[in-house]
């Protein structure tokens, strides 16, 4: 079973400019992903997809290929992960590599564990599995989530459950966005990543952390510091 690592970075990022290669605790952030791959042992090869250069030259550095520059049209705000796999699958197709399945990891991903990445990897092994990914809980039961409405006033999702206790209510649990494995089939078929034919690897919390703000990026340093201690 052949894998491929496929990094999305593009350039353009606006709320946190240039986070795929901005400094984390040393290094840069896609550092993080790459070196992540490279230790885990399950690809044969781990290729960037960047519209930038010196995104390419700094993921070259840490070790990853960049055989190809990302077109501009999956480079912009509307370009999906979706997108952005298929392209560099066929790239990977038409150069003649070998692989069965793909793992998308996002370059903003620096509690990412090599023990996460072999897991997902494993449960590919299953005929009737096409993705698995990384996930983790919420905090909170989100049956008793609420809204704010046009009048700014409260109103609650799912009412009914405002009074059930929260032992009684499932657990529910989110895309953790650190990584993505899939077959190749998968992605050229189109298939949904959240379906019945999907396995989680499930983190916990105090290792999940989107980083999309620059808020988020202090919370994400704050959070590395503490694991660091």
């Amino acid at each position: 079973m052949k894998s491929i690592a496929i990094i999305p970075a593009r350039g353009g990022s606006k709320r946190i400019p240039r986070k795929n290669i901005k400094e984390f605790y040393g290094k840069p952030m896609i550092a993080y992903s790459i070196e992540a791959a490279k230790a885990s042992g399950c690809f044969e090869r781990i290729i960037v997809s960047t519209d930038d250069q010196e995104i390419a030259d700094v993921a070259r550095q840490y070790g990853a290929e960049v055989p190809f520059l990302r077109p501009d049209n999956i480079s912009d705000d509307h370009a999906t992960t979706m997108d952005v796999l298929q392209h560099a699958i066929s790239w990977c197709k038409n150069a003649n590599w070998q692989f069965d399945n793909i793992c998308c990891i996002y370059a903003t991903a620096p509690f990412i564990q090599v023990e996460d990445l072999q897991k997902g990897r494993n449960y590919l092994t299953n005929k009737d599995v096409m993705y698995a990914f990384s996930a983790t809980s919420f905090p909170f039961p989100i049956q008793r989530a609420f809204y704010l409405n046009q009048q700014s006033q409260v109103e609650m999702f799912q009412p009914e459950h405002l009074n059930t206790r929260s032992q009684d209510l499932p657990e529910a649990f989110h895309d953790a966005g650190q990584f993505y494995w899939c077959k190749v089939e998968a992605i050229e078929k189109e298939m949904p990543f959240f379906s019945t034919h999907s396995r989680p690897v499930i983190l916990p919390r105090k290792r999940v952390q989107d980083i999309d703000t620059p808020e988020d990026w202090e919370l994400a340093e704050l959070l590395s510091a503490a694991l660091r201690n």
